[in-house]
C-alpha cells in the first residue's frame, strides 16, 4: 500500500514503518494513525514478516497527538481522536509479530504512549521521554495507561505530574526502553534484535505474545492455569514436536510456522 505519511520497506524479516511527519514532528493526526493501523494489519497478514519496527524520520520520535485536532472541536470530535488512538495501541500488542520501538529523539504524550506500548523498545542516546500535558491543561490520561505498565506507579506518577523529561539511560532504568545504543549504532542494533526474533518459529512467537498480554493481568492462581494450558496445546505444534526433538538431535531446528 502506499502511504502519505509513511513509509514502508523490508529488512532481513523486518518490516519497518517510519513515520514520516518530520515537519509536524511526527504528530499522531487521525489519519497518520489510520494508516498505521493499516500498515500492521498489512504487516501482520505477512508470512515473511517477523518483526515490525516502527521508527521515525526527523530529529522527533513523536510530539504525541496533533494538537490542531484538539482545538475548537466538539466533544464527539475529540472522542474521535482517542477512539482512534486506543485502536492503535491494541492493534500493536494484537498483531502475532512483535513490535519494536526504534526511538532516535523526543518521544512526549501520545509519543510516549506509543513506545510504552511497542513489545519491545531501543533507543538511541539522544532520545527522551516526557507526558508534559499537564503543561498545557491536557492530563495525559491515555497515555498513563501504557506508561503505567510500563514503568510503574510511582515513576508514571512523577513523569504525569511533573511533565518532566527523562532521558533515555533513565529510561531504560525504569523500564521504559530494552537498551540504549550509540545514535549511529540504532538501525543495526533494532534489525539484530528483529533478526534474534526471526531465529525462532513465527506460531510460537504469535502464541507467546498473546499468552503474554492474556496473563499480565491475572492474578498469580490464574495466571498460572491459563498459561499451563497455553503450554500444553503449543506441545502439540509440529514447530514444538520439531524444536524438541532438533535439540536432542543436535541439530538446527526447520520451523513450518505450524
Amino acid at each position: 500500500m502506499a502511504y502519505r505519511f509513511l513509509t514502508s520497506e523490508f529488512d532481513a524479516g523486518a518490516c519497518i514503518l517510519t513515520l514520516n511527519r518530520p515537519e509536524r514532528r511526527n504528530a499522531l493526526s487521525i489519519a497518520l494513525m489510520e494508516e498505521l493501523i493499516a500498515a500492521l494489519d498489512e504487516a501482520a497478514s505477512d508470512r515473511n514478516v517477523h518483526a515490525v519496527i516502527l521508527a521515525a524520520s526527523g530529529d522527533v520520535y513523536c510530539s504525541g497527538h496533533d494538537l490542531a485536532e484538539l482545538r475548537g472541536g466538539a466533544l464527539e470530535d475529540y472522542r474521535r481522536v482517542f477512539d482512534v488512538s486506543t485502536r492503535l495501541m491494541g492493534k500493536i500488542q494484537a498483531i502475532p509479530q512483535p513490535v519494536i520501538a526504534e526511538v532516535q529523539g523526543l518521544a512526549t504524550a501520545a509519543g510516549c504512549q506509543l513506545v510504552a506500548t511497542c513489545d519491545l523498545a531501543v533507543a538511541g542516546e539522544r532520545a527522551a521521554f516526557a507526558t508534559p500535558g499537564v503543561r498545557i491543561g491536557l492530563f495525559c490520561t491515555t497515555p498513563m495507561v501504557a506508561l503505567t505498565r510500563a514503568v510503574g506507579r510511582k515513576r508514571a506518577m512523577e513523569m504525569l505530574v511533573t511533565g518532566r523529561t527523562i532521558d533515555a539511560r533513565t529510561a531504560a532504568d525504569w523500564g521504559l526502553v530494552n537498551r540504549v545504543v550509540p545514535q549511529q549504532e540504532l538501525r543495526p542494533q533494532t534489525l539484530a534484535l528483529a533478526r534474534q526474533i526471526g531465529q525462532a518459529s513465527s506460531l510460537v512467537i504469535s502464541l507467546g505474545k498473546q499468552a503474554f498480554y492474556a496473563q499480565i493481568e491475572l492474578d498469580q492462581a490464574r495466571a498460572y492455569a491459563y498459561a499451563k494450558e497455553v503450554m500444553a496445546m503449543n506441545s502439540l505444534a509440529a514447530d514444538a514436536q520439531e524444536g524438541i526433538t532438533a535439540f536432542l538431535e543436535k541439530r538446527t531446528p526447520c520451523w513450518k510456522g505450524a
